[in-house]
C-alpha cells in the first residue's frame, strides 16, 4: 500500500486547523481510511492508505479532504483557469510506444521547502502508482522561466516540441549531472537513467521535448538541469506523456489541483498533433488542457440504504455526496436516482458503489448499527473453513508460524524470482489472472502459488533470527478455459522451513506429519522444478493424486531473496486433504 509522508504544520496551515494536535489528525485521517504507520527521521507522519484515492498522495490533497470531512467545504470544486499562452507541439518523430502528451502552465506558485518537497512526493507516488513506474505515464515539472518557447510563428504564442530522437544524436545536461550526455549516455551512465532504462532502451528513437535552446527534458526517465525546479521558481510547466492520454490527463488534473491548493493560477496549453503524429482517437488532434471536466454517474436511492442498511430522505443523501466533495440532484421518478458530478481529481469513482461508499463515509461508518440479517436460517462455517483451520492448527503444532499474505502480487515476484516460466507445467506456472488497470506495479495479477510469498517474508525478516518456520493456507488462482469463469480459484497449503541445517528431509517430515493428522497417504517421487535444487525434489502425491512439489529451494532463487541460509518448502493444494 502507497505511504505518504505528512508534515503535520503543513496539514495545519492547509486545513486552517491551527489548533489541530497530531493525535486528532490520527484518529481523523483513520476515519477517512489512512492508517498511521509511524514517524519518520525528520518528524513527518506516515501514513498508509489504500490505493484508490490518488487524489491523497500529497499533503494538500489529504488537507482537501479533511477540509470536506470538517464540513470547511462541501460540494464540487473545479480551479478556474487562464487561456493558453503556451503550445505542446507533437511531431510525426515520437515514437508509437509513448505518443502521447498532456500538460500545464502554473503561475504564482509559492514553493517553500515543505511546499516542493510535498511536490516531488506527489510526483513519485504518481510515477509509482497511476504511472506503473513511469511505464503508463511519467511527470516532467520545469521551472518556465528557464523554458523559452521559440514560437510557430511570427508573432504567435510560445512552443514547445514533442519528438523522436535520435538515441546519440544530441546531448543535455541532466538533474544530478554537470556534463553534456546522449540519451544513450544517460541510460549508461547516470543512476537514475540506469534504473528507467528498460523503459526506451529497445526504441529506435527516445522521447524528447524540445524548446527553442535544445533539449530539456528525456521523458521517462529524466529531466534537464537546466529547468529545474527550486524553492525561488514562481512560474512551472507541467509536462506529462505516456501510453495513455486519459492516464495522463487525471494525472495532471491530480497535481494542478495540489497546486491550486497553495494559490496558484491554473493555465491551459494548446497540445497539438501534427500530421502523421498518432493522436488519441478518443480526443482527436487538437487538445486544450488540463482536462478538468467533471464526470457524471448515478445510483438509486433503494440501492444506497439497501447497501448501508440505514433509511435516509433524499436531502440527507445530497448532504452526505457534498460532503464528500461530489455534488449531487435526484429526480422522483418510481426510485429516486441521483446524478452525482465527480471532480477530475477522483480516478477511482468507476462505478455506483464507490458512490455509496463515499455516502456511508461521508455518514460514518461508526455510526451504522449491525443487525442481524432477516432471514431464517443460522451461520456456521463452511466446510473449507474448518478445514482450513484444522490444517492451520497442525502446522502451528509442528512449529510453523501461521501467515496471511496478499493474494496479489506481480509477474516479478510470482515467476521471474523463482525462476518460473508462466503458461508451463511446473508447480506455480500456470497462466496468471492480471488486473486490467492496476494501480500499482506491485499489484499486477493474482498469485498463483503461495511459496513466493513466504520467501519475500523471509527476505523482509532477514534481520531476525534463525530458525524461521512459516507457513500459509491460503488463496491462488490461475487462468483455465475450461472453468464458468475462466479462473481456476483454490486453496494451497505452503510452509517454508529457514534455517543453517534446512533439508529435504526437515520439509518431508513436517509434509509426512500434515497428512498423518488427516489419514491421507503420502508419496513423493523424484521429480524437477526450476526453483528447487535437481536432485533434491518430488511431487506430492496425496492418496494417488499429483497434487503439489517439495524440496530444497534452488539457491540462485535464494540469492534472488538475499536469503544466506538454505531453506527447504512444500506446497499443495488444500482439497487433497479432504476425507
Amino acid at each position: 500500500m502507497p505511504v505518504v509522508d505528512i508534515d503535520t504544520d503543513e496539514l495545519r496551515g492547509l486545513t486552517g486547523r491551527t489548533d489541530t494536535t497530531d493525535e486528532e489528525f490520527k484518529k481523523d485521517l483513520f476515519g477517512l481510511g489512512l492508517e498511521f504507520e509511524g514517524e519518520t527521521d525528520d518528524g513527518l507522519l506516515q501514513f498508509e492508505f489504500a490505493p484508490d484515492r490518488l487524489d491523497r498522495l500529497s499533503v494538500e490533497g489529504v488537507a482537501r479532504s479533511l477540509r470536506y470531512h470538517y464540513g470547511d467545504d462541501r460540494g464540487v470544486y473545479v480551479p478556474e483557469t487562464n487561456d493558453a499562452e503556451w503550445t505542446i507541439e507533437v511531431d510525426e518523430s515520437v515514437p508509437d510506444e509513448r505518443p502521447y502528451v498532456t500538460g500545464a502552465v502554473i503561475r504564482g506558485v509559492d514553493l517553500d521547502e515543505g511546499a516542493l518537497d510535498s511536490l516531488i512526493q506527489l510526483q513519485e507516488k504518481l510515477h509509482a502508482t497511476m504511472g506503473r513506474g513511469r511505464a503508463k505515464g511519467a511527470i516532467g515539472i520545469h521551472d518556465l522561466a528557464m523554458v523559452k518557447g521559440a514560437p510557430l510563428q511570427e508573432g504567435a504564442e510560445p512552443s514547445i516540441s514533442y519528438r523522436g530522437v535520435d538515441p546519440d544524436g544530441v546531448t543535455f545536461v541532466p538533474l544530478d549531472a554537470n556534463d553534456e550526455l546522449t540519451p544513450n549516455q544517460v541510460l549508461d551512465d547516470h543512476a537514475t537513467g540506469q534504473t528507467y532504462a528498460d523503459l526506451v532502451e529497445d526504441l529506435d528513437r527516445y522521447p524528447a521535448i524540445y524548446d527553442e535552446l535544445g533539449l530539456f527534458s528525456f521523458p521517462p526517465v529524466i529531466n534537464g538541469k537546466r529547468t529545474e525546479v527550486t524553492t525561488g521558481s514562481r512560474e512551472l510547466l507541467v509536462e506529462l506523456t505516456g501510453t495513455d492520454q486519459w492516464t495522463i490527463d487525471r494525472m495532471c488534473s491530480i497535481i494542478c489541483y495540489a497546486l491550486s491548493a497553495r494559490g496558484a493560477t491554473i493555465e491551459e496549453v494548446e497540445v497539438n498533433y501534427t500530421d502523421g503524429a498518432t493522436a488519441p482517437s478518443e480526443y482527436g488532434a487538437e487538445l486544450v488542457r488540463p482536462n478538468l471536466d467533471t464526470d457524471e454517474k448515478s445510483v438509486t436511492h433503494d440501492r444506497i440504504e439497501t447497501l448501508l442498511g440505514v433509511d435516509f430522505e433524499p436531502e440527507e443523501i445530497v448532504d452526505c455526496f457534498e460532503r464528500a466533495g461530489l455534488d449531487a440532484t435526484y429526480t422522483l421518478d418510481e426510485d429516486v436516482t441521483y446524478e452525482v458530478e465527480i471532480p477530475p481529481y477522483r480516478v477511482d469513482v468507476l462505478h455506483p458503489l464507490d458512490l455509496v461508499d463515499d455516502v456511508g463515509r461521508a455518514y460514518g461508518f461508526d455510526n451504522l448499527e449491525p443487525r442481524y440479517p432477516d432471514v431464517g436460517t443460522v451461520g456456521g462455517r463452511h466446510e473449507r473453513s474448518r478445514l482450513e483451520d484444522a490444517v492451520r492448527t497442525s502446522l502451528v503444532g509442528l512449529g510453523f508460524e501461521d501467515l496471511l499474505n496478499f493474494h496479489m502480487t506481480s509477474g516479478r515476484e510470482n515467476y521471474d524470482r523463482m525462476h518460473v516460466e508462466p503458461g508451463t507445467d511446473a508447480f506455480g506456472g500456470g497462466e496468471p489472472v492480471a488486473i486490467t488497470e492496476p494501480y500499482s506495479e506491485e499489484y499486477t495479477q493474482l498469485r498463483t502459488w503461495a511459496l513466493p510469498s513466504l520467501l519475500m517474508l523471509l527476505e523482509r525478516n532477514t534481520h531476525n533470527a534463525y530458525p524461521q518456520d512459516v507457513a500459509e493456507v491460503g488463496f491462488a488462482a490461475e487462468r483455465d478455459d475450461a472453468a464458468n469463469t475462466n479462473v481456476a480459484e483454490r486453496r494451497h497449503v505452503a510452509g517454508a522451513v529457514a534455517r543453517r541445517d534446512a533439508s529435504y528431509e526437515a520439509a518431508k517430515g513436517r509434509l509426512q506429519s500434515v497428512c498423518d493428522d488427516f489419514g491421507a497417504d503420502l508419496e513423493t517421487p523424484r521429480t524437477e522444478h526450476p526453483s528447487f535444487i535437481e536432485g533434491r525434489t518430488a511431487a506430492v502425491v496425496i492418496d494417488g493424486e499429483t497434487v503439489g512439489v517439495i524440496g530444497e529451494v534452488d539457491p540462485a532463487v535464494l540469492v534472488e531473496h538475499d536469503l544466506e541460509v538454505p531453506v527447504a518448502a512444500f506446497e499443495f493444494h488444500l482439497d487433497a486433504l479432504r476425507a
